[in-house]
Formats: C-alpha cells, structure tokens, sequence
C-alpha cells in the first residue's frame, strides 16, 4: 500500500498532503474502534453518514438476539428503513469490514480485518440492517412479538403494535451483511489489521 499511497514530489520529499487524506480516515476510525472497549452501551440512534459499508465473517455466534424494523437518518436528513439487530452478545470469526471513500486524490477502501484465530467478541451490538445473506439456525424463537416487548435483549426496544422477532441465540455462517451504522458496548478486536487502499478493495 505504501507504494500506491507514498509519492515523491519534484524536491526529492515524501507527498505527505496526499498521504494524509487517505491515511486520517483509517486513524479516525481505529480511534473510534479503541473507544468503543471502553466506554459502555453506545446511543442505538445517532445520525449516520451518507455511505453505507460491507461487513463479511466466516461465524457469527449471538447470544440474546432480537429485530425490528427502524429508520437510518444521515446529517442530510435523508431517511432510509433498515432492520435494527440486536445482540447481547457476539463473537465474529474473520470479520471483514469495509468503507468506500471519495477523497480529493480519488476513490479510496477503509479495510479492517480482525479475528483470524480469536473470535471478534462485542456485547450490546446494534446494528442497522440493509441487506443480510448467510446460513442462519436460531433458538427459542418468537416471530412476531410486539417490538415493545422484547426481553431476550437489554438493548433499545421498538414502537408498541410494531412487527419483531427475537430468540434466545443466533448462529449464521458465511455471513454477508451491508449496514448503516454499528454500535457497540464493548468490542474487541483480536489480529487488526486496518488498510486503505487506493481504489476499490471491498469485503465482498
């Protein structure tokens, strides 16, 4: 990446304003990430941006699961209607996550990838669903249920008369997932490894 990234300017020194818009990205990022193991329970509704990014893992392994429908508000105002999933607790084996970029130096992919060995691991994760492709095996599950009762979850609750399901675990392998926003209580990551890369390197 170094070489794609890293240029030299006629005066023999490193371009380090083009370095600098691709690279900021990624630290805002890994700082976002550190933050987040430990502080606690993130806000479930915050204004999301205009893009939405891809997240892969070979397993998923959720205990206290449940799902309503929501809507994702970005700072331009602009709605969309996503599925809001909820996981008490998750481990994620050889999780990919990716972000396209338009920076003023072109097209550019945020990749961070973690839990080759050891499983990501987070607790009260809330994620903004668009689009979820996998095998998927649940426990207990109620489908249906009012989203102003779920009780398999300690995270946000929905509007009362509104469609949810919710199980006691959740299994799913080969998991595909575009997503709005990801909040987390705790989430670790065990193996990062954080790139950006010029053009488009996505998960999947």
């Amino acid at each position: 990446m170094a070489d794609e990234t890293l240029t030299e300017s006629p005066n023999g020194g490193t371009a380090w304003r083009k370095f600098a818009y691709v690279a900021l990205p990624g630290l805002v990022a890994a700082g976002v990430l550190g933050a987040a193991t430990t502080q606690g329970l993130l806000a479930a509704s915050f204004a999301v941006s205009g893009d939405n990014f891809k997240i892969s893992a070979s397993h998923l392994e959720g205990t206290g699961f449940a799902q309503y429908g929501d809507v994702a508000t970005s700072v331009d105002k602009t709605s969309r209607p996503v599925g809001l999933s909820i996981i008490e607790e998750a481990e994620l084996s050889d999780m990919c996550m990716s972000a396209l970029l338009d920076l003023p130096i072109g097209k550019a992919t945020l990749l961070i990838r973690a839990g080759e060995k050891t499983p990501v691991t987070a607790t009260n994760m809330v994620v903004d669903v668009e689009q979820l492709n996998g095998n998927a095996h649940f426990s207990a599950i109620e489908i249906g249920r009012d989203a102003s009762t779920l009780n398999k979850v300690s995270g946000p609750q929905g509007d009362s008369g509104a469609f949810a399901l919710q199980s006691d675990t959740v299994t799913i392998n080969d998991l595909t997932m575009v997503s709005w926003a990801v909040s987390s209580g705790t989430l670790r990551l065990s193996g990062l490894k954080l790139n950006v890369k010029p053009g488009t390197h996505e998960c999947f």
